[in-house]
């Protein structure tokens, strides 16, 4: 089996790269889903959280509310490695099950989509890593108009990101996001042939 694990800054167009992999025959593993599971309520994730972060990031219906636990931890690297330290080491042993399992079954390729691959030290689960890029301009633009976040919020995300440089120097694959989506299929299936011969689940 081949794991990839396919990472990306925020707004990099990373879903769309998912969606084309899925296409040519990839089964998929989204890590935010996972992460979401992590600290649903009633879980180890989400007494952890409440205990770190208080009541206010608890929603309506009960669940974690992600809009709020993100206004405070983008904006402070303190809080945000607290955060990552109870829900990273979850996501990660979700992961490395679903991958063991879909080894077991003869799967032969398998995608995770995971954003902070590198932070969390994910990379050793995987036989290669495909980084997806797109121009700061364009990034901006997608998350104004796709999540309705202002300037500041963005540069606070962006900020806490890894280094563009270190990430490529961590990567087996770059896919550069940076004109039309058929420009990223075409990319992408010319990708798909060269590392994975074409093959299909």
């Amino acid at each position: 089996m081949l794991a990839i694990g396919l990472t990306g800054g925020i707004g990099t167009g990373k879903s769309s790269v998912t969606a084309i992999l899925r296409e040519l025959g990839a089964v998929f593993i989204d890590a935010d889903q996972v992460g979401w599971e992590a600290y649903r309520k009633g879980s180890t994730g989400f007494d952890a959280i409440v205990k770190a972060f208080g009541d206010g990031v608890v929603a309506e219906d009960g669940e974690i509310d992600r809009k709020a636990l993100g206004q405070i931890v983008f904006n402070d690297s303190n809080r945000m490695s607290e955060l990552t330290g109870i829900v990273w080491p979850l996501i990660g042993e979700s992961v490395k099950e679903q991958l063991n399992r879909n080894r077991e079954q003869g799967v032969a390729v398998i995608v995770v989509e995971a954003a902070v691959l590198f932070e969390a030290q994910w990379e050793s689960m995987f036989d290669e890593v495909w980084l997806v890029k797109t121009p700061r301009g364009a990034v901006e633009s997608r998350l104004i108009e796709r999540d309705g976040i202002s300037a500041a919020e963005i540069e606070a995300r962006i900020s806490s990101q890894m280094m563009e440089k270190e990430r490529d120097e961590r990567s087996d694959v770059i896919i550069n996001n940076d004109g039309e989506l058929k420009d990223l299929r075409s990319t992408v299936e010319s990708i798909w042939c060269e590392r994975t011969g074409g093959r299909r689940n």
